[in-house]
Protein backbone atom coordinates (compact mmCIF):
# COMPACT_ATOMS: atom_id res chain seq x y z
CA UNK A 1 0.00 0.00 0.00
CA UNK A 2 1.22 3.67 -0.87
CA UNK A 3 1.63 6.11 1.64
CA UNK A 4 -1.07 8.10 0.33
CA UNK A 5 -3.58 4.84 1.03
CA UNK A 6 -2.05 4.09 4.51
CA UNK A 7 -2.66 7.52 5.64
CA UNK A 8 -6.22 7.90 3.93
CA UNK A 9 -6.76 4.25 5.87
CA UNK A 10 -5.75 5.27 8.99
CA UNK A 11 -7.74 8.19 8.89
CA UNK A 12 -10.90 6.11 7.63
CA UNK A 13 -10.17 4.17 11.17
CA UNK A 14 -10.10 6.85 13.12
CA UNK A 15 -13.53 8.17 11.27
CA UNK A 16 -11.81 11.43 10.43
CA UNK A 17 -11.73 12.92 6.75
CA UNK A 18 -8.29 13.91 5.46
CA UNK A 19 -7.97 17.82 4.46
CA UNK A 20 -5.50 18.25 1.83
CA UNK A 21 -4.36 21.98 1.49
CA UNK A 22 -3.32 23.14 -2.07
CA UNK A 23 -0.36 25.46 -2.66
CA UNK A 24 1.60 25.99 -6.03
CA UNK A 25 5.22 25.50 -5.31
CA UNK A 26 7.54 28.63 -5.35
CA UNK A 27 4.70 31.44 -4.53
CA UNK A 28 6.21 33.34 -4.09
CA UNK A 29 9.83 31.24 -3.97
CA UNK A 30 10.48 28.07 -3.26
CA UNK A 31 11.93 28.74 0.34
CA UNK A 32 8.48 30.34 1.62
CA UNK A 33 6.85 27.40 0.30
CA UNK A 34 9.21 24.97 2.32
CA UNK A 35 8.11 27.40 4.96
CA UNK A 36 4.39 26.84 4.15
CA UNK A 37 4.24 22.99 3.72
CA UNK A 38 5.63 22.65 7.76
CA UNK A 39 2.83 25.17 8.74
CA UNK A 40 0.37 23.05 7.42
CA UNK A 41 1.90 19.77 8.70
CA UNK A 42 1.96 21.77 12.10
CA UNK A 43 -1.52 22.96 11.78
CA UNK A 44 -3.35 19.84 11.12
CA UNK A 45 -2.77 19.09 7.39
CA UNK A 46 -3.21 15.21 6.39
CA UNK A 47 -2.16 15.46 2.92
CA UNK A 48 -0.23 18.22 0.61
CA UNK A 49 -1.16 18.58 -2.97
CA UNK A 50 1.89 21.15 -4.38
CA UNK A 51 0.84 22.72 -7.83
CA UNK A 52 3.80 22.47 -10.33
CA UNK A 53 3.52 26.32 -12.03
CA UNK A 54 3.01 26.10 -15.79
CA UNK A 55 2.87 29.66 -18.18
CA UNK A 56 -0.94 28.25 -19.04
CA UNK A 57 -2.93 26.65 -16.20
CA UNK A 58 -6.07 26.36 -18.33
CA UNK A 59 -8.14 24.42 -15.78
CA UNK A 60 -7.30 27.13 -12.86
CA UNK A 61 -9.07 30.57 -12.59
CA UNK A 62 -7.35 33.77 -11.68
CA UNK A 63 -6.35 33.16 -8.09
CA UNK A 64 -3.98 30.04 -9.06
CA UNK A 65 -3.05 31.52 -12.51
CA UNK A 66 -1.79 34.28 -10.60
CA UNK A 67 0.29 32.00 -8.16
CA UNK A 68 1.62 30.16 -10.86
CA UNK A 69 2.48 33.34 -12.75
CA UNK A 70 4.44 34.89 -8.96
CA UNK A 71 6.31 31.02 -9.17
CA UNK A 72 7.87 31.14 -12.66
CA UNK A 73 8.54 34.96 -11.92
CA UNK A 74 10.51 33.93 -8.94
CA UNK A 75 12.36 31.89 -10.95
CA UNK A 76 11.16 27.99 -10.43
CA UNK A 77 11.87 24.88 -12.16
CA UNK A 78 10.23 21.39 -12.07
CA UNK A 79 13.55 20.54 -10.98
CA UNK A 80 13.45 23.13 -8.21
CA UNK A 81 10.42 21.77 -6.79
CA UNK A 82 11.43 17.96 -7.08
CA UNK A 83 14.70 19.17 -4.71
CA UNK A 84 12.12 21.77 -2.84
CA UNK A 85 10.12 18.37 -1.64
CA UNK A 86 13.69 16.05 -1.12
CA UNK A 87 14.02 18.62 1.56
CA UNK A 88 10.72 18.67 2.66
CA UNK A 89 11.22 14.51 3.40
CA UNK A 90 13.99 15.27 5.94
CA UNK A 91 11.44 16.87 8.33
CA UNK A 92 7.99 15.10 7.48
CA UNK A 93 6.39 12.23 5.97
CA UNK A 94 3.03 13.27 4.82
CA UNK A 95 1.81 12.51 1.92
CA UNK A 96 2.87 15.01 -1.31
CA UNK A 97 0.70 15.19 -4.75
CA UNK A 98 2.48 17.14 -7.39
CA UNK A 99 -0.53 18.75 -9.47
CA UNK A 100 -0.52 19.61 -12.89
CA UNK A 101 0.15 20.14 -16.45
CA UNK A 102 1.87 17.58 -18.53
CA UNK A 103 4.21 19.86 -20.48
CA UNK A 104 6.36 19.89 -17.94
CA UNK A 105 6.71 16.46 -17.13
CA UNK A 106 7.28 15.83 -21.04
CA UNK A 107 9.87 18.15 -21.07
CA UNK A 108 11.59 16.58 -18.60
CA UNK A 109 11.20 13.16 -20.18
CA UNK A 110 8.06 11.31 -17.90
CA UNK A 111 10.57 8.03 -17.56
CA UNK A 112 13.36 10.72 -15.81
CA UNK A 113 10.51 12.54 -14.15
CA UNK A 114 9.24 9.31 -12.38
CA UNK A 115 12.35 8.26 -11.54
CA UNK A 116 13.76 11.78 -10.06
CA UNK A 117 9.71 12.56 -8.48
CA UNK A 118 10.47 9.13 -6.68
CA UNK A 119 14.24 9.32 -5.50
CA UNK A 120 12.72 13.29 -3.93
CA UNK A 121 9.90 11.68 -2.28
CA UNK A 122 6.90 12.07 -4.05
CA UNK A 123 3.83 9.84 -3.78
CA UNK A 124 1.22 10.80 -6.37
CA UNK A 125 0.98 12.82 -9.60
CA UNK A 126 -2.61 14.30 -10.80
CA UNK A 127 -2.27 15.64 -14.12
CA UNK A 128 -5.33 17.32 -14.90
CA UNK A 129 -5.05 17.76 -18.61
CA UNK A 130 -4.20 14.30 -19.28
CA UNK A 131 -7.05 11.84 -20.28
CA UNK A 132 -6.67 7.93 -19.10
CA UNK A 133 -6.60 7.14 -22.90
CA UNK A 134 -3.54 9.44 -22.83
CA UNK A 135 -1.78 8.17 -20.04
CA UNK A 136 -0.20 4.76 -20.53
CA UNK A 137 3.34 5.89 -20.73
CA UNK A 138 3.48 8.13 -18.30
CA UNK A 139 1.20 5.55 -15.94
CA UNK A 140 3.55 2.73 -16.70
CA UNK A 141 6.55 4.94 -15.67
CA UNK A 142 4.78 5.93 -12.20
CA UNK A 143 4.05 2.26 -11.36
CA UNK A 144 7.75 1.79 -11.59
CA UNK A 145 8.71 4.07 -8.60
CA UNK A 146 5.50 3.80 -6.57
CA UNK A 147 3.44 6.92 -7.40
CA UNK A 148 -0.16 6.88 -7.53
CA UNK A 149 -1.76 8.51 -10.56
CA UNK A 150 -4.63 10.46 -9.34
CA UNK A 151 -7.39 10.43 -11.74
CA UNK A 152 -10.08 13.59 -12.14
CA UNK A 153 -13.56 12.85 -12.06
CA UNK A 154 -16.72 15.58 -12.29
CA UNK A 155 -20.10 16.10 -12.16
CA UNK A 156 -20.54 15.78 -16.20
CA UNK A 157 -18.28 12.78 -15.91
CA UNK A 158 -20.62 9.62 -17.90
CA UNK A 159 -21.56 7.07 -15.75
CA UNK A 160 -20.09 4.13 -17.41
CA UNK A 161 -16.60 6.81 -17.43
CA UNK A 162 -16.93 6.95 -14.03
CA UNK A 163 -17.49 3.26 -13.32
CA UNK A 164 -14.23 2.64 -14.99
CA UNK A 165 -12.29 5.37 -13.74
CA UNK A 166 -13.15 4.72 -10.19
CA UNK A 167 -12.55 0.71 -10.43
CA UNK A 168 -8.65 2.03 -11.75
CA UNK A 169 -8.00 4.55 -9.37
CA UNK A 170 -4.81 4.98 -7.19
CA UNK A 171 -3.88 6.84 -4.23
CA UNK A 172 -7.98 8.50 -4.36
CA UNK A 173 -9.93 10.20 -6.47
CA UNK A 174 -10.33 13.53 -7.22
CA UNK A 175 -14.15 14.35 -7.41
CA UNK A 176 -14.23 18.14 -9.14
CA UNK A 177 -17.36 19.63 -6.92
CA UNK A 178 -18.45 21.66 -10.18
CA UNK A 179 -17.93 22.50 -13.31
CA UNK A 180 -15.55 25.48 -14.67
CA UNK A 181 -12.11 26.74 -13.17
CA UNK A 182 -10.84 26.92 -9.43
CA UNK A 183 -12.04 29.11 -7.42
CA UNK A 184 -14.43 30.85 -9.51
CA UNK A 185 -17.48 29.63 -7.52
CA UNK A 186 -19.10 28.35 -4.28
CA UNK A 187 -19.32 24.97 -3.51
CA UNK A 188 -23.33 23.56 -2.62
CA UNK A 189 -22.15 20.33 -0.91
CA UNK A 190 -25.89 18.86 -0.96
CA UNK A 191 -25.94 18.93 -4.35
CA UNK A 192 -23.16 16.76 -4.83
CA UNK A 193 -23.54 14.04 -1.36
CA UNK A 194 -25.28 11.43 -3.49
CA UNK A 195 -23.09 11.91 -6.54
CA UNK A 196 -19.89 11.47 -4.25
CA UNK A 197 -21.19 8.40 -1.95
CA UNK A 198 -22.29 6.60 -6.21
CA UNK A 199 -18.51 6.80 -6.57
CA UNK A 200 -17.64 5.60 -3.41
CA UNK A 201 -19.62 2.58 -3.92
CA UNK A 202 -17.40 1.65 -7.18
CA UNK A 203 -13.94 2.72 -6.01
CA UNK A 204 -11.33 0.57 -4.09
CA UNK A 205 -9.54 4.17 -3.23
CA UNK A 206 -10.89 7.19 -1.06
CA UNK A 207 -12.83 9.81 -2.70
CA UNK A 208 -11.13 13.48 -1.92
CA UNK A 209 -14.01 16.57 -3.25
CA UNK A 210 -12.38 19.97 -4.15
CA UNK A 211 -13.05 22.99 -5.62
CA UNK A 212 -15.45 26.24 -4.46
CA UNK A 213 -14.24 24.93 -0.68
CA UNK A 214 -13.43 28.10 1.46
CA UNK A 215 -14.83 28.12 4.71
CA UNK A 216 -14.85 26.04 7.53
CA UNK A 217 -18.39 25.61 7.28
CA UNK A 218 -17.99 24.52 3.62
CA UNK A 219 -14.87 21.66 4.66
CA UNK A 220 -17.29 20.23 7.79
CA UNK A 221 -20.32 19.78 5.17
CA UNK A 222 -18.37 17.98 2.31
CA UNK A 223 -16.51 16.19 5.03
CA UNK A 224 -19.70 15.02 6.14
CA UNK A 225 -20.03 12.24 2.71
CA UNK A 226 -15.97 12.97 1.49
CA UNK A 227 -13.20 11.07 2.47
CA UNK A 228 -10.83 14.24 1.75
CA UNK A 229 -11.40 17.61 1.58
CA UNK A 230 -9.37 19.55 -0.85
CA UNK A 231 -8.90 23.65 -0.27
CA UNK A 232 -6.42 25.64 -2.61
CA UNK A 233 -7.93 28.59 -3.86
CA UNK A 234 -9.12 30.15 -0.26
CA UNK A 235 -5.45 29.22 0.79
CA UNK A 236 -3.14 30.73 -2.35
CA UNK A 237 -5.60 34.33 -1.42
CA UNK A 238 -4.10 34.02 2.02
CA UNK A 239 -0.32 33.59 0.45
CA UNK A 240 -1.23 36.10 -2.28
CA UNK A 241 -2.39 38.99 0.43
CA UNK A 242 0.68 38.32 2.82
CA UNK A 243 3.38 37.43 0.85
CA UNK A 244 6.96 36.84 2.64
CA UNK A 245 5.48 39.19 5.53
CA UNK A 246 5.60 37.93 8.77
CA UNK A 247 1.75 37.34 9.09
CA UNK A 248 1.67 34.95 6.48
CA UNK A 249 2.56 31.87 8.57
CA UNK A 250 0.54 32.68 11.59
CA UNK A 251 -2.55 33.56 8.89
CA UNK A 252 -2.25 30.09 7.21
CA UNK A 253 -1.94 28.44 10.58
CA UNK A 254 -5.03 29.95 11.70
CA UNK A 255 -6.73 29.24 8.51
CA UNK A 256 -6.03 25.63 8.77
CA UNK A 257 -6.73 25.01 12.28
CA UNK A 258 -9.87 26.72 11.49
CA UNK A 259 -10.89 23.94 8.44
CA UNK A 260 -9.97 20.64 11.14
CA UNK A 261 -12.33 22.26 13.65
CA UNK A 262 -14.84 22.72 11.84
CA UNK A 263 -14.07 19.11 9.49
CA UNK A 264 -14.38 17.86 13.78
CA UNK A 265 -17.16 19.76 14.20
CA UNK A 266 -15.63 22.13 17.08
CA UNK A 267 -15.96 25.25 15.10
Amino acid sequence: MSLIGATMTALKREGATALVPFLTAGDPDLATTEELIHTLVEAGADLIELGMPFSDPAADGPTIQAASERALLSGTTLVGVLELVARVRKRTNIPIILMGYYNPVYRFGPAQFAAAAADAGVDGLLLVDVPVEESTEIHSDLKRNGIDLISLLAPTTPAERMRQLAAAGEGYLYYVSMTGVTGTQHIDAAAIAGEVRKVQELSPVPVAVGFGITTPADAAAVSRFADAVVVGSALVKIIATHGKGQSLLPEVRSFIRSLKEGMRGEA
